[in-house]
């Protein structure tokens, strides 16, 4: 009893204090970025405190605690909100649907562990890779919500390993192994593994997509439908701050649609053998802030998106207004990506003071013809680049398709027409850019038959086995910037 009064007092201690200091927080973005950022107040959640092991919870790892954390959360929204603190110990659970005006507050040794079991996620109708889907429910999440945070120094774990394929080249032969000896399957060739027969089928209709045949069973293939760990759709007014995501099925967070979205000092971290394992894809929102953060993770790290091809361009919801500072990326894809899916267009970003080591690439911008969508007013300065797989910068509007140099005709372009689904990218600048190695400092690969334009590097420094490259762009520039020690002129 004692113990229980001692957290009690403190957690709402800490949580007062920091309730007192949230308020106007955001207004620094304004007046400093080259474009109108609206500010916005970060959530004000009522002080009313409650532990989850009022209602019955066990943090042993073993216990399920899906109906403590639903009856937590039931009992605040009675009451008009307040703060849920999650102590220290392992918390199994089913999904978590997070309320308005709720702070999910995990306290600094609190793990919080999603159950692997399927029959606790429903397949539900959602949109995922910028189209509109079906797929498992996702463990945390939340639709229509407003005014409530994710807060402390604990830990979501969303037990990924028990729903993602592996490819036998991406990790190690004692992994394999020992991967093998948990059951599963194997491709024909002997190079995947696949956790179940209905993921595996899945796959050989979906090829190397998402998107399997419509007329197979969906509780057959419900492992392949796998969820991303954390969904906030159609949600206004959030902070996401302190806590660590990581090992999700497929993405670790996905903020679709949103408005108003703080997300600071947290961690994301998936395996980087993890197969769509995303740290973080900004989807459609307006208003967003992303700092002091860290992702080592096993695809795309800060990705930006907003809707693929006709799906995309029918919900018409650019993704615009962000800032995106003082983050390290340690692994994966991209460090900073825009697309492949941007249909519904990406405007007004300042990336800026972010440091990517070991990444695939750095600065990343994808598409393809049929997606549409424009990309324009983009800023990316003081960036930091080590041991860079492939490319410092790349634009590649061939993404997951053919090349035009591979695609001309007695030595011209194969040109399409230009119209609803053809992707633009103009206005895009760099500056501060250091690469210290990559295979190629910059490769900008455009339609011919709509040109990247206005893309502008200056004050920048790569150290790289190749130079630039550059086909179909117009309005290229480069003012002080140094490969390998010559200076580029274009």
């Amino acid at each position: 009893m004692r113990r229980h009064i001692l957290i009690t007092v403190l957690a709402a201690a800490v949580l007062a204090t920091g309730c007192s200091t949230k308020r106007n927080a955001v207004q620094e973005t304004a007046g400093d970025l080259p474009f109108d950022m609206p500010a916005w107040e970060l959530p004000s959640i009522p002080s009313r405190t409650v532990l989850l092991t009022d209602f019955g919870a066990e943090g042993d790892g073993v216990s399920d605690n899906t109906a403590a954390f639903a009856q937590a959360i039931d009992r605040l929204v009675s009451q008009g909100g307040g703060h849920l603190v999650v102590p220290a110990g392992i918390w199994k659970t089913g999904p978590i649907g997070m309320k308005s005006n709720i702070d999910l507050h995990l306290e600094r040794g609190a793990v919080v562990v999603f159950d692997p079991d399927q029959d606790l996620y429903p397949i539900i109708d959602t949109n995922f890779e910028g189209l509109d889907v079906r797929r498992c429910l996702s463990p945390l999440h939340a639709e229509g919500e407003r005014n409530f945070s994710i807060t402390g120094e604990g830990i979501f774990d969303g037990s990924g390993d028990a729903w993602r394929e592996v490819k036998k080249r991406k990790v190690s032969s004692d992994f394999w192994n020992d991967l093998l000896k948990k059951g599963g399957l194997l491709s024909e060739k002997g190079d995947v593994w696949y956790p179940d027969e209905g993921y595996m089928k899945a796959r050989l209709t979906a090829g190397s997509l998402n998107y399997p045949d419509p007329s197979l069973d969906e509780q057959e293939i419900k492992t392949f439908l796998r969820p991303v760990m954390v969904s906030f759709r159609e949600c206004e007014d959030i902070l996401i701050e302190g806590c660590t995501f990581q090992n999700s099925p497929c993405w670790n967070l996905h903020p679709l649609y949103c408005k108003n979205l703080t997300i600071r000092g947290i961690m994301v971290r998936n395996p980087s053998w993890s197969a769509n394992g995303d740290g973080i894809d900004i989807d459609a929102c307006e208003n967003v802030r992303l700092t002091g953060s860290s992702f080592d993770v096993g695809d795309d790290a800060i990705c930006i998106k907003s809707g693929k091809d006709e799906d995309g361009r029918r919900h018409g919801k650019v993704c615009r207004n962000l800032l995106i500072e003082d983050c390290t990326v340690y692994h994966g894809h991209g460090g900073f990506v825009v697309g492949s899916e941007m249909s519904g267009g990406v405007e007004n970003i300042m990336v800026r003071n972010c440091t990517f080591i070991g990444t695939d690439v750095g600065l990343r911008f994808k598409s393809a013809r049929g997606r549409g969508g424009l990309v324009h007013d983009i800023w990316c300065e003081n960036i930091y680049m080590k041991d860079i797989v492939s490319y410092g910068v790349i634009f590649n509007l061939y993404y997951a398709g053919v090349a035009a140099s591979d695609m001309s005709r007695n030595g011209e372009a194969d040109l399409h027409p230009v119209d609803e689904t053809t992707p633009e990218f103009r206005d895009i600048h760099f500056s501060g850019l250091v690469c210290q190695g990559a295979d190629q400092a910059i490769y900008i690969n455009g339609l011919p038959e709509l040109p990247a334009r206005n893309l502008t590097f200056a004050n920048s420094v790569f150290s790289a086995d190749k130079g630039v490259e550059i086909q179909y762009a117009e309005g290229v520039t480069f003012d002080h910037v140094t490969v390998n020690g010559q200076t580029i002129e274009h």
